[in-house]
């Protein structure tokens, strides 16, 4: 009979949710990358897949984010300024032109119009002959922390709640191998989270999507495989290690105890990291060079399943090509240079890695322990508990930054009168209006007609209890716009407004 502790591969996955891990195969290598037009962002994907990119990662523009098309009154100024625009499946089109989507695992960080753009994504993968069900990638939809830490909302939270839930039933059999959400704790520690709160606050999400789920009646293990989280990699090496390890315990014993999970792979959480944005200074930028390092060996060392690595100059504009194929390098370096690939887990039995993880796994349970007494995650955010617990967190590291007890080189030591400057990513300051074009263009070409059809049948499906997902479908295939669907959408469910407490 085997004794002693579990190892890489057994439950609870505390040393990693595969017994080989990186051995076997490498993390996924995902360069997080979008702005200006679909056609603009398209040369930018191309050149990280022919760089060694092994998956893409989409940023979209608020617009598109909000459910707005670029000729909006609330699109002006922010047409391709974060992300790319999407408006229709005709940019969808233009985005993926040349990439095989069967051949690529794709994650969309999109919300609000999640359903949407992964209906768009299939529409497109249909154009090209490829099987939907064989396609491979993430949408974040993930409404909850955009209450908490983001605002990038649109519906009232129990709507939006129905639409991630049929978006769960929808994919289980039309995109299999697709992940329906990644439950994020990575903004809710840019908003200023600490460690310990970045992983309560997220799992606690993740309990209320898998409970309105099951309230559905979806089985958990028909689902549950095919969550995934995303976490943030700060500056701490030691205590984002021992972060992930008990985020994984954690999850592992929720899913089995509270859930009544079976499947070994409901149990087991698996997650993207991204380097910290919110750590990255716009003073002495290359200093970023190595907060990044640090922040992408900390993740791998934490077991993560594929990397986002910012770049340099994210504190100052978006990525150059250059920084972009850096920041690439620098997980290919930490993956093919430093041997920690060799081994799973290789800090597993540190004494001071098992304690931070244990001490990290307590705090996490006080915190879920007080969010389950004020009646769950929704309650909680719509009490403001959660949004207070991170404005707390935020308000005492900014003192430790401003009084010197915490250091960050370059800021408040080891300051320069004047840092090097290094070349800055622009804008073209008339991709708005081309994008508006491209717009009309599309409108005036598709029949306004079936655009309607479409549209009035999701409305009466919003209003009943249908599941949206074909009409969503139905609606992107005759070339309805992000803006149109969303509008019929608020027309049932309406707008959410934050309200203080």
């Amino acid at each position: 009979m085997k004794s002693g502790p579990p190892q890489p591969g057994e439950f609870p996955y505390t040393r990693g949710i595969h017994a080989e891990m990186y051995r076997s195969r490498l993390w996924t290598m995902r360069q997080y990358a979008g702005f200006g037009t679909a056609q603009e962002a398209n040369q930018r994907y191309r050149y990280l897949l022919s760089q060694g990119t092994t998956g893409l990662s989409v940023a979209f523009d608020l617009p598109t984010q909000m459910g707005y098309d670029p000729d909006h009154t609330m699109a002006a100024g922010e047409v391709g300024r974060v992300g790319v625009s999407i408006s229709s499946l005709a940019d969808m089109e233009v985005l993926f032109n040349g990439i095989e989507l069967d051949k690529v695992s794709t994650s969309m960080t999109i919300n609000s119009t999640a359903a949407i753009l992964l209906s768009l994504y299939v529409q497109v993968a249909r154009r090209q002959g490829a099987d939907p069900k064989k396609l491979s990638g993430t949408i974040q939809n993930d409404i909850l922390k955009e209450y908490i830490a983001r605002g990038t909302y649109i519906y009232p939270p129990r709507h939006a709640m129905r639409i991630i839930t049929d978006t769960f039933a929808w994919a289980g059999s039309e995109v299999p191998e697709w992940n329906t959400i990644s439950i994020s704790g990575y903004h809710i520690r840019e908003a200023g989270s600490t460690a310990v709160q970045e992983v309560a606050f997220t799992l606690a999400n993740g309990i209320a999507y898998i409970q309105a789920a099951i309230d559905a009646g979806l089985p958990v293990d028909t689902f549950a495989p095919r969550l995934s989280f995303f976490f943030n990699a700060h500056n701490d090496f030691f205590e984002e290690i021992a972060k992930f390890r008990a985020a994984r315990r954690l999850y592992a014993h929720l899913m089995r105890d509270r859930f009544g999970a079976v499947n070994p792979k409901s149990q087991q959480l698996r997650f993207h990291t991204q380097t910290s944005g919110a750590t990255l200074t716009a003073q002495q930028p290359d200093n970023n060079v190595v907060r990044v390092a640090l922040q992408a060996l900390a993740a791998v060392l934490g077991g993560t399943q594929s990397l986002h690595t910012n770049s340099r100059d994210e504190a100052l504009s978006l990525p150059t090509a250059d920084s972009a194929l850096l920041a690439l390098r620098t997980q290919q370096v930490i993956a093919y240079e430093s041997g920690v690939s060799r081994q799973p887990d290789p800090l597993g039995g540190s004494e001071y890695v098992e304690r931070l993880t244990d001490e990290i796994e307590a705090g996490v349970r006080t915190y879920l322990e007080r969010i389950d007494a004020l009646g769950g995650a929704i309650a909680a955010i719509e009490q403001g508990y959660i949004q207070r617990e991170i404005q707390n967190a935020a308000y005492d590291d900014q003192r430790g930054v401003e009084a010197g007890s915490k250091v960050i080189v370059g800021v408040n030591k080891f300051a320069q009168q004047q840092s090097a400057s290094i070349p800055i990513f622009k804008l073209d300051p008339t991709l708005e209006q081309q994008q508006i074009e491209r717009l009309r263009e599309v409108r005036a070409s598709r029949s306004a007609s079936e655009v309607s059809m479409r549209l009035d049948a999701l409305e009466q499906a919003a209003r009943g209890t249908d599941n949206l997902l074909p009409h969503i479908l139905a609606a992107t295939e005759v070339y309805a716009t992000v803006g149109e669907i969303s509008d019929r959408l608020r027309r049932v469910f309406g707008e959410y407004t934050e309200t203080l407490v």
